[in-house]
């Protein structure tokens, strides 16, 4: 559920926003542990297609990169590691995707991470009109339009979604 008149501290992606002038509304809701963005989107009264999930992977020698992705679909790992030019990509253990973007897992957002990274978007996200996508704390979202990935994080479009099993 949406917590209303929730006051809403400043994170390195809300800052990061601001800073580059990007108008955003601020979702506040619940957070459930492990309930990711079928939660998140359940909560805000939201399709869980327009909730983007941001994903800390990692190549074959281990650089890091993000992958945003419809929060009812899944990462097709071999299909993005060919897309991309990489051997394979995985997952990063929770513990490494904090150290690469400065986020705790839940709370990952693309924007205002520790490291530069490159970013690639689900190309799909992109003909959204308004996406919502993590502001950089667990509980909190924000909205944006899709197009502020490519503009400010210069994310590369790659066609890697497979549904949730």
């Amino acid at each position: 559920m949406a917590r209303k008149n929730a006051s809403i501290s400043e994170t390195p992606a809300t800052a990061f926003l601001k800073a580059h002038r990007v108008e955003f509304a601020g979702l506040p809701y619940e957070y459930l542990e492990h309930g990711g963005a079928q939660h998140s989107a359940a909560a805000l009264g939201r399709d869980p297609y327009g909730v983007v999930k941001t994903l800390v992977m990692q190549d074959q020698e281990a650089k890091p990169l993000i992958v945003l992705m419809h929060g009812n679909r899944k990462v097709s790992t071999k299909n993005l590691a060919r897309q991309i030019g990489a051997q394979s990509v995985e997952p990063c253990a929770p513990e490494v995707a904090h150290r690469h973007s400065g986020y705790f897992v839940g709370g990952t957002s693309p924007f205002g991470t520790r490291r530069r990274m490159p970013v690639y978007i689900e190309e799909t996200i992109l003909g959204l009109p308004k996406i919502c996508i993590n502001g950089g704390r667990r509980g909190f979202l924000v909205e944006i339009a899709p197009q502020v990935c490519v503009d400010l994080l210069g994310a590369k479009p790659v066609r890697c979604a497979i549904d949730l099993d």
